[in-house]
C-alpha cells in the first residue's frame, strides 16, 4: 500500500515558476515507477511526466519538454515536478501516481495503482 500526498500547488502569474511535491509513504516507493499528471475543468485527465524507480528514465509530454521537470529522492520518499515557463493553459488539478516499474508505458493514467488527491496549479495571464 502506498499513500501519496501532493503539495506545492499555487497561484502564480505567466512565465512564473512553481515545484510540486508528492510525498509518499510505505516503504516500497522505490519499487514504483511515478507519474504526474493533470486535469483541467471539462477536460479530461492527461499525463504530464514519469519517472522510473531508478530515477535513470524519465518521460514528458511533448507540451511540457524544456519547461517541466520530474524527479524522485527515494531517501525522503518523494518525487517533484518543477515547472518553469508557467502557461495559462497549464491551469489544472496536478496527482501524482504510482505504477508498477514493470509496465511497459508510463503514459496509460489507468495502469497506475496509487494516487494523490492533487494539488490545484492556477497560471494568471
Amino acid at each position: 500500500q502506498v499513500q501519496l500526498v501532493e503539495s506545492g500547488g499555487g497561484l502564480v502569474q505567466a512565465g512564473g515558476s512553481l515545484r510540486l511535491s508528492c510525498a509518499a509513504s510505505g516503504r516500497t516507493f522505490s519499487s514504483y515507477a511515478m507519474g504526474w499528471f493533470r486535469q483541467a475543468p471539462g477536460k479530461e485527465r492527461e499525463f504530464v511526466a514519469a519517472i522510473r524507480r531508478s530515477g535513470g528514465s524519465t518521460f514528458y509530454a511533448d507540451f511540457v519538454k524544456g519547461r517541466f521537470t520530474i524527479s524522485r529522492d527515494s531517501a525522503r520518499n518523494t518525487v517533484y515536478l518543477q515547472m518553469n515557463s508557467l502557461k495559462p493553459e497549464d491551469t489544472a488539478v496536478y496527482y501524482c501516481a504510482a505504477a508498477p516499474n514493470s509496465i511497459a508505458t508510463l503514459r496509460d493514467s489507468s495502469l497506475y495503482d496509487y494516487w494523490g488527491q492533487g494539488t490545484q496549479v492556477t497560471v494568471s495571464s
